[in-house]
């Protein structure tokens, strides 16, 4: 009862109020992160941006230190720490179906929940589509308006509709993050 409140109340008042960066941005922040560890799996000192979308919280677990922008959907997801997310990013864990062409695809309901992993130090651009089941490796970084439908290896740097691989990063021989 209480995660059904909390949603309640995150969805019609925390989640309209002003970002971070107005005047009492860190109570508004605070109140919005104090509601979803109530729902879904939040590690410690998360910004969590206005208009973020976190379905019914099932299947979502995000770690320390990551920072989530305006209108990210994300509809299930294990998401590492110091992961940046920039706005209008959407994380799915499941479509449609569509194998039937008897049946409308509207009729064919949806396919298994396959959460997608986003694993430490990430950036995602503005604009990314990660679809189901897909691993963006440690210290990626996934450019503006890329559409993930496979998955990346540590330190690469993707973008593109499909995304692809674009360079890799440098590593350095101290890995911070460990």
């Amino acid at each position: 009862m209480i995660k059904y409140l909390s949603l309640f109340i995150y969805y019609t008042i925390a989640n309209k109020l002003p970002s971070s960066f107005f005047p009492l941005g860190s109570f508004f922040n605070f109140f919005r992160v104090s509601l979803l560890k109530r729902m879904l799996k939040i590690g410690r000192g998360c910004i969590v941006q206005p208009y973020v979308n976190f379905g019914k919280g099932k299947g979502i677990v995000i770690g320390d230190m990551c920072q989530i922008n305006e209108r990210v959907y994300i509809q299930s997801g294990i998401i590492g720490n110091y992961v940046l997310i920039a706005p209008n990013t959407s994380i799915l864990g499941k479509f449609h179906g569509y194998d039937k062409v008897d049946i409308p695809m509207a009729l064919q309901g949806v396919t298994k929940d396959i959460p997608p992993i986003i694993e430490d130090d990430v950036w995602i651009g503005r604009n990314v589509v990660i679809m189901p089941g897909v691993t963006i490796g440690k210290g990626s970084i996934v450019g503006s308006n890329a559409v993930v439908t496979k998955s990346t290896e540590p330190y690469s740097i993707v973008g593109g509709v499909p995304a692809k691989l674009i360079r890799k990063r440098k590593i350095n021989e101290i890995d911070i993050f460990k």
